[in-house]
């Protein structure tokens, strides 16, 4: 695979990192400074819908990066987890991420995952991808055992999931794209770059 183009990738997530390394892209990751909460709020008040809530904040967040890097293509994404209504963010700590996995314990969530690529702040390409997850009903040990087992790292994932490891155990059933649960969108992605010439 050949690349033309400069990309950056605008979030410091480790797995979207890995996806991208792993699909043989050459990227930088700056993370956008983004007030999420105050985005999430005024898109609650807009009665904006999940998904259009996940696509704005990845549009911000490559807007951000674009306006101090010109001519780069700038990655963007972001996901939402629902759960009957409720939406979850990064839990931040252990317990929050114990709370978290026990109201998804033997209930289906619905995963929002948006995408866009910017440049020279300008919208080239937005995308969203849905899965739906049904978590099984697991009992107190394998929780501790899985939060031992999982380490910090989780506490920066929405759900406190990482499907590519011991997070896989969590589940039952699940609906959706691989790539986008682990929290990009990677098949539509590609196809977008090839579309432009970015990559072959």
């Amino acid at each position: 695979m050949k690349q033309s183009g400069l990309i950056i990738l605008a979030s410091q997530s480790r797995a979207r990192r890995a996806l991208l390394r792993g699909a043989g892209l050459e990227f930088e990751t700056i993370a956008a400074d983004l007030d999420e909460a105050s985005i999430r709020s005024e898109a609650k008040k807009n009665g904006d819908t999940v998904s259009h809530t996940a696509l704005s904040l990845a549009q911000e967040k490559a807007r951000i990066v674009s306006s101090v890097h010109p001519d780069h293509y700038i990655i963007g994404a972001d996901q939402i987890l629902d759960l009957a209504g409720q939406l979850f963010e990064k839990p931040g700590n252990l317990d929050g991420a114990r709370q978290q996995l026990l109201q998804l314990c033997g209930r289906t969530h619905r995963l929002h995952s948006a995408i866009c690529v910017v440049k020279n702040n300008n919208i080239l390409w937005s995308h969203v991808t849905h899965a739906h997850m049904t978590m099984r009903q697991f009992d107190a040990d394998f929780l501790e055992d899985y939060l031992d087992a999982a380490g910090s790292e989780i506490f920066d994932c929405v759900g406190c999931y990482q499907l590519e490891g011991s997070g896989a155990h969590l589940f039952d059933d699940i609906d959706g794209d691989y790539f986008s649960i682990l929290g990009l969108p990677l098949l539509a992605l590609l196809s977008f770059l090839r579309t432009i010439d970015v990559i072959n």
